[in-house]
């Protein structure tokens, strides 16, 4: 409640005490809170509620900023209190792509997604980001076998399996640190994409690095919360290298390259996803995320079929498979 006040005071100061209405707009998987304002006159905001001992606005408004001239559509950012948490931003709008999202419009929603990827990659430069390193990848492959299987699943892995798994993190990383890198806003998804005009509108982009062409790629086309058939999600791809190489983006000349790339990042992120909804569940008490864990798997196991340097990835998760089947079987009901 103290918290609401300290907001409704800043926002009588914005506004020069005119009258408005406050309603929570969102909330997401951290401490932060959104509400939407509406003012007397029928116009809205975004305010961004950022509790400064659990978060820090200043990376939110340097990739705002660094996106925004890229020419993409992010919140703008009207009014700024570091050192209470506050935002003040312009309101994108209600409906989620994932809301939005159907088979008729998918194609160009999508392509309008993929063209403001491109402007945010082509306005990349060294040094503004925190680099996609080895040391953040690994640290996000570690939260699988941490919380996902000895969390959640209640799994202690062999020491076999442990250096098979280990094998395979060092295969994964090799192919991600050795891809072209861009801006990468690390959720380009569903989620937070907005319908709005320019469309679409960008959101949740503070975690943003410098790092692997292909990870954005697939956070839209492997996304948690909806799926597509995979000749679509070809078909998108093909589109978005084309525009790519067209507009000198540094992503691989071969097709088929560049697709392998897209499926390597595409297993590192979703083997971190999988340990962040873990976590989540676990040490956070956030149970919305498990119902998006078989989907999240179900791209992980495709992909660590199709390729041989994935195989024993493959046998580790068809053993956790076979592990949880016979402790479903074995509890009484």
């Amino acid at each position: 409640m103290q918290r609401l006040q300290q907001l409704d005071i800043w926002l009588q100061q914005q506004f020069n005490g005119s009258s408005y209405t406050l309603a929570p707009a969102s909330a997401d998987a951290s401490f932060r809170r959104y509400f939407r304002v509406t003012l007397s006159d029928g116009e809205t905001r975004i305010v961004m509620d950022a509790p400064p001992q659990h978060e820090d606005c200043k990376p939110f408004l340097h990739v705002g900023k660094l996106f925004e001239q890229a020419g993409s559509h992010v919140p703008h950012v009207y009014a700024q209190d570091l050192e209470q948490g506050f935002l003040l931003l312009s309101d994108l709008g209600d409906t989620t792509y994932l809301q939005a999202l159907t088979p008729d419009n998918a194609a160009t929603l999508y392509g309008a997604a993929t063209d403001a990827l491109l402007k945010i990659q082509l306005a990349s430069r060294t040094g503004e980001l925190p680099p996609y390193d080895e040391a953040l990848l690994r640290r996000e492959l570690q939260l699988f076998p941490d919380w996902y299987i000895a969390k959640y699943l209640g799994v202690t892995l062999s020491d076999k399996q442990m250096l098979k798994l280990e094998e395979v993190f060092q295969r994964i990383l090799a192919n991600n640190l050795a891809q072209p890198c861009v801006y990468v806003h690390r959720d380009f998804h569903s989620r937070n994409l907005m319908l709005s005009t320019p469309n679409p509108g960008v959101l949740d982009f503070q975690d943003a690095v410098y790092g692997p062409i292909t990870y954005d790629l697939a956070s839209l086309f492997k996304d948690a919360y909806i799926q597509w058939e995979e000749p679509e999600v070809m078909d998108w791809l093909i589109r978005y290298w084309e525009k790519a190489r067209k507009a000198g983006l540094p992503v691989r000349a071969d097709f088929g390259e560049f697709y392998r790339d897209y499926e390597m990042m595409g297993v590192q992120r979703h083997i971190k996803v999988l340990g962040i909804f873990a976590r989540l569940y676990h040490r956070d008490g956030k149970d919305g995320y498990l119902k998006d864990m078989p989907l999240v798997m179900d791209y992980l196991h495709r992909a660590a079929a199709r390729y041989i340097d994935l195989k024993p990835l493959l046998n580790i998760l068809d053993e956790l498979a076979m592990d949880a089947a016979a402790k479903a079987q074995d509890t009484p009901t």
